[in-house]
């Protein structure tokens, strides 16, 4: 067997592999060293050249234009009023009552029904009343007849005169015993003292009413008085005769008028108001006494004033504003609307309109609905939806 021997050959042995030749740390530290370079420089210009120009681009955009509904200042005269609060009372009204005691023997009314004057109401136990008036009747006819016989013997001189002076002072005193007894009689029948309308029944029959106990209320409500008071400030400018208009809560679509019939002389020391009242024709009886009632005095006009809805005036602890609308100049020349805070000076508020005493003219127009949203030198346009109804009547307490 030949072996044969191949000196030229070189290498490795059979099943060993070449290994790769690790790779220097000098080129790891450069790849770290340029991502960490780009990742810095990304973040650099996202922070300093994106953001920036983004949020400009943002926020130097104008914000788009508020709708808003617009209303004109105007010059007009509004009713010069003198606000007041009271309550109305009847000129007449009364708990009827019995002026003795007795026993009631008869109702002769029904409870709520309107009666005359006169209209008997309750019959009181009037026995013994009636059998003195019937004894007394008796003593004066018996003392006619004396006074006559007297005066026939007087007169052909067969009798005294002081016999004629006893007969006539017995048929007096018999005539005073009649109209006494028959005034107690009256007493026992309680009538109405004037014409009304009746309220609740308090008594029964059978019962012993005394003198004084309440029988049944008995009010005229034809004319009604309002009562009111106001400050001693205001206490000028009243007079007697001026019309004065009602409002209540059972009828808030519906004003009454009156006139001021009595003005307090004094002012009270403690509160520094007068006291007045009105006299009210109340036809249709709708009216009650003790009723709540809102009082307007009609005092003489006044000189015409600015006004603005009363939705237009922002009432602050720093005072009243409006928006006023003004025309704006872009730098293309174009114009829009923009609005300006203006600080009025208000006076009343009637029917939905605010007095401006100060701050406006006639003509400018100033946002009436949808200034919540808005702040000074904010651009609007003009809503073509009609500004919303203000209601007749707030919400009453």
């Amino acid at each position: 067997m030949n072996i044969v021997t191949e000196s030229h050959l070189k290498g490795q042995p059979i099943g060993d592999k070449a290994h790769k030749r690790p790779v220097r740390p000098v080129r790891w530290f450069i790849i770290v060293g340029t991502l960490l370079a780009a990742l810095v420089a990304g973040l650099g210009f996202f922070k300093f050249v994106f953001l920036p120009n983004l949020f400009k681009e943002i926020f130097s955009k104008p914000p788009p234009p508020t709708t808003v509904n617009v209303a004109a200042a105007k010059s007009e005269t509004i009713p010069n009023l003198l606000a007041a609060v009271g309550d109305l009372a009847a000129v007449h009204q009364v708990n009827v009552t019995s002026d003795l005691n007795g026993r009631i023997t008869e109702i002769m009314f029904t409870a709520g029904a309107t009666v005359k004057e006169g209209t008997p109401l309750v019959q009181l136990f009037d026995g013994p009343e009636q059998a003195d008036l019937a004894s007394f009747k008796a003593q004066a006819t018996m003392a006619q007849l004396s006074l006559d016989r007297a005066k026939q013997l007087a007169a052909r001189q067969f009798g005294p005169q002081a016999t004629v002076d006893q007969a006539q002072s017995s048929f007096d005193q018999a005539n005073a015993g009649i109209a006494k007894t028959q005034a107690v009689i009256s007493q026992k029948q309680v009538r109405a003292p004037f014409d009304g309308e009746l309220g609740v029944r308090k008594v029964e029959v059978g019962q012993y009413l005394t003198a004084g106990t309440q029988i049944v209320s008995l009010t005229d409500l034809s004319v009604l008085y309002a009562n009111f008071t106001v400050t001693e400030k205001d206490s000028g400018a009243l007079k007697v005769g001026q019309t004065v208009r009602i409002a209540v809560d059972a009828y808030p679509d519906r004003t009454f008028e009156g006139k001021i019939t009595t003005i307090e002389p004094q002012i009270a020391t403690d509160t520094r108001n007068i006291r007045v009242q009105a006299t009210i024709q109340n036809p249709d009886r709708i009216l009650k006494p003790g009723m709540f009632a809102t009082t307007s005095v009609v005092l003489p006009d006044r000189p015409p004033v600015i006004t603005v809805p009363e939705t237009a005036v922002d009432y602050t602890l720093y005072g009243d504003s409006v928006y006023l609308l003004t025309e704006k100049k872009a730098d293309d020349g174009k114009t829009s609307l923009a609005v300006t805070r203006t600080f009025v000076q208000t006076g009343n508020r009637i029917n939905g309109r605010a007095e401006i005493l100060k701050g406006l003219k006639e003509g400018d127009r100033v946002v009436a609905v949808g200034q919540l949203k808005l702040q000074s030198g904010a651009a609007v346009t003009i809503s073509t939806d009609p500004t919303p109804p203000i209601p007749a009547k707030p919400p009453r307490y």
